[in-house]
């Protein structure tokens, strides 16, 4: 087997992944996978692909309300041609689940405004800015390179703070910090 494993399973009209796949050692070893043309509109099958790197879901049926869990070797995901609608939502989501994203590609979502589906320039680049501001490790945002000035401009539109809140189990003492947007 090599280092890099990748599937393709495009095209195949799934809405989950074949249990032959999920069943599988192989599984273990993905790190591009691409399930474009499908039918999947649930994320939780991520935590049985700890390898995976790369993720491409175009044309699926991807909401903001997607259920997902935790991906953290996660780097690059296109959700391009989806159903995305509320961007705080599927961002917010996306933070917290795959904090090591590098490359996001969204476009064709009514949440990535832009002139192909009807937004304007400044409804673009509010987007733009939004999601730059709440992930700090984006290098890439749909088809463009994050620019240091976007970076600035991001985080004096959305400033985000720490803000501290006590767990509620009392088993554990440690407070927890989340990211919130100081503007809400």
């Amino acid at each position: 087997m090599s280092h890099d494993q990748r599937l393709s399973l495009a095209y195949q009209a799934m809405s989950t992944l074949p249990s032959e796949v999920m069943e599988s050692d192989w599984r273990l070893a993905v790190t591009d996978m691409d399930l474009s043309h499908n039918k999947i509109s649930d994320l939780k099958f991520l935590c049985d692909l700890p390898s995976l790197k790369s993720l491409v879901l175009d044309h699926n049926r991807i909401t903001s309300h997607v259920q997902m869990t935790s991906c953290p070797s996660l780097e690059t995901l296109w959700v391009n041609h989806n159903r995305i609608e509320n961007l705080g939502l599927f961002i917010s989501s996306l933070t917290k689940r795959c904090p090591n994203l590098r490359i996001l590609s969204m476009m064709n979502n009514v949440a990535a405004p832009s002139y192909f589906n009807g937004g304007t320039f400044q409804q673009f680049k509010d987007y733009r800015y939004f999601v730059i501001s709440h992930m700090t490790k984006l290098e890439v945002l749909d088809d463009t390179k994050v620019t240091p000035e976007e970076v600035s401009e991001a985080h004096r539109l959305y400033p985000v703070t720490l803000v501290k809140r006590k767990r509620k189990s009392r088993s554990r003492r440690n407070k927890e910090y989340d990211e919130l947007p100081s503007n809400q």
